[in-house]
C-alpha cells in the first residue's frame, strides 16, 4: 500500500504540474527585455535545506527571466534586476507527514532602459512557493532534485515578477488599471482640474444646479 500511495503521488505530481511558457506571452505592452541581472551574494539558507551556491541560484533565476521575459518583441527596452534573498529546499528522509516545502525569498526592480529610471520607488519582495501540484500530499524532497527544486522555485519567482508587472500596466504603455470601488485617488488623478462645464445653447437658459 505504502508502494502504492508514493506512485499515485508521483503520477499526481506529473499530471499537476504545468509550464506556460509554451502558450502565448501575457501582454506587456512594448516590453522587450534589456539587462537580465541576478545577484544572490548575500542568500540566506534555512537551516534544514539542502545547500545550493549563489552561483547556482544566479544561474537559475537568470535562465527563469530569460526564458519567460525573452519571449516578448516590443519596442521599449525594460533592465529586470532580481536579488534572491533566501531559500529552504526541502530536503529528503523526512516523513511524509511533514511534507517539507522549498521557498525561495528574492526582491525585484525594474528599470527603463532609455531613461535610465528605476520605476518602482522601492524593491518589490516576493515569497515564492513551489506549485501547489500534489506537493501537499508528498513533500518534493522526496520526488524531486535538489536541481529540479530550484528549477520550480526560479520559474514561479519569473512567474510572481511577471504578475506584478501586470499589476502596473502603464510602465509598459498600456492604460492603468482602474481603481477598486472605495479606493481613493491617487495624487496623479485627484491633482487634475474639474472638467469645464458646456455652456448651453444660446437662446437656453442654463439648468439650475442641484442643491
Amino acid at each position: 500500500m505504502r508502494r502504492f500511495a508514493l506512485t499515485a503521488a508521483l503520477c499526481l505530481l506529473a499530471a499537476c504540474a504545468r509550464n506556460d511558457l509554451a502558450e502565448p506571452p501575457v501582454d506587456l505592452g512594448n516590453f522587450v527585455l534589456g539587462h537580465n541581472i541576478v545577484v544572490a551574494d548575500k542568500v540566506q539558507k534555512v537551516p534544514i535545506s539542502r545547500a545550493a551556491t549563489p552561483e547556482e541560484w544566479e544561474a537559475a533565476m537568470k535562465k527563469a527571466v530569460a526564458d519567460r521575459f525573452g519571449r516578448y518583441e516590443g519596442t521599449k527596452v525594460y533592465n529586470i534586476g532580481i536579488a534572491v534573498e533566501a531559500y529552504a529546499l526541502a530536503p529528503p528522509g523526512i516523513p511524509v507527514v511533514a511534507a517539507p516545502k522549498s521557498v525561495l525569498v528574492v526582491t525585484a526592480n525594474v528599470w527603463d532602459d532609455a531613461a535610465g529610471k528605476k520605476l518602482n520607488a522601492e524593491g518589490k519582495q516576493l515569497t515564492i512557493f513551489e506549485s501547489f501540484d500534489g506537493d501537499n500530499v508528498i513533500g518534493t524532497g522526496l520526488t524531486k532534485t535538489r536541481e529540479q527544486q530550484m528549477e520550480a522555485l526560479a520559474y514561479n519567482a519569473a512567474k510572481a515578477v511577471e504578475g506584478w508587472f501586470l499589476e502596473n500596466p502603464e510602465w509598459f504603455g498600456l492604460p492603468p488599471k482602474p481603481a477598486r470601488p472605495g479606493t481613493k485617488p491617487t495624487e496623479v488623478e485627484a491633482s487634475r482640474p474639474a472638467p469645464a462645464e458646456t455652456p448651453a445653447p444660446a437662446g437656453e437658459t442654463p439648468a439650475p444646479a442641484a442643491k
